[in-house]
């Protein structure tokens, strides 16, 4: 704005040149092809001579934008991560904070309606890995899965620091799960992010992943295309519940709209 005055110290934000606009359009034109591709192709992969072709470049001026198929996977991965985790924070977010439940159950809906719509950035990030791709050792990928992961993550340290998370039903005992997690929280790698919690809690963490990402990935895929809506919506909900109630969560409310 003009005569806007800047915080002291501070440099005023440059607005970008039309050059760095029609280069980042550029850009963000090249990642919508690739998942268009995607999404015609059923796949996860993809040829920088089609993306050119379909948008009237030679493949080597591409290369201007990204280094190579791997650059350009690597920036589709962060952001199918970050639309994922905003998805499940904005859904989260709705619910008041000291109904853990209600909140758990708003994540879940979320996670599964983000894999049922968006099915192949889904098998982009949580799907097999694609043919000779490798992501960037602690790099973006890995930052973007940390903060889509979170979202999940944090219901439990908000329970947990309400008083309401009670002890799961199923524990590990024999102690390989702690000495598990001592290492990683020494790392502070990416899946021990955020405050110690014991390892009972960590084990129902990981249930309550894996229960909602098979539920997910099986809708996602076509594999639950066999029943009704109605039916598939009851099963989701009970399931949620159930594991809900084994990890230790407060017992949700009744379901919300599907």
């Amino acid at each position: 704005m003009v005569g806007q005055i800047s915080e002291p110290g501070r440099e005023p934000e440059r607005p970008p040149s039309r050059r760095e606009r029609a280069r980042a359009a550029t850009i963000e034109e090249i990642k919508q092809t690739a998942m268009g591709l995607m999404r015609e192709q059923g796949t996860t992969d993809f040829r920088f001579s089609d993306i050119a072709r379909l948008m009237g470049m030679t493949a080597p001026a591409l290369y201007r934008y990204f280094a190579d198929r791997d650059e350009l996977l690597t920036a589709l991965i962060v952001d199918a991560y970050d639309d994922l985790g905003q998805a499940v924070a904005q859904a989260r977010d709705v619910v008041p904070v000291d109904d853990a439940g209600g909140r758990f159950v708003a994540v879940a809906q979320s996670y599964r309606h983000w894999a049922r719509d968006e099915p192949q950035r889904f098998a982009l990030i949580l799907g097999l890995p694609v043919p000779g791709y490798q992501a960037p050792e602690e790099g973006p990928t890995t930052e973007a899965a940390r903060r889509a992961m979170a979202q999940l993550k944090s219901l439990f340290y908000e329970a947990a620091q309400a008083g309401v998370l009670g002890r799961p039903m199923l524990t590990d005992d024999d102690g390989s799960l702690a000495r598990m997690l001592a290492g990683h929280h020494e790392q502070k790698d990416m899946l021990t992010d955020g405050p110690p919690v014991p390892p009972e809690t960590f084990q129902a963490m990981l249930h309550c992943w894996a229960s909602l990402h098979g539920f997910a990935s099986l809708e996602a895929y076509g594999h639950l295309d066999f029943l009704p809506d109605e039916l598939r919506d009851a099963i989701f909900d009970s399931s949620i519940r159930l594991v809900a109630k084994v990890s230790g969560l407060p017992e949700p409310g009744p379901p919300g709209p599907a």
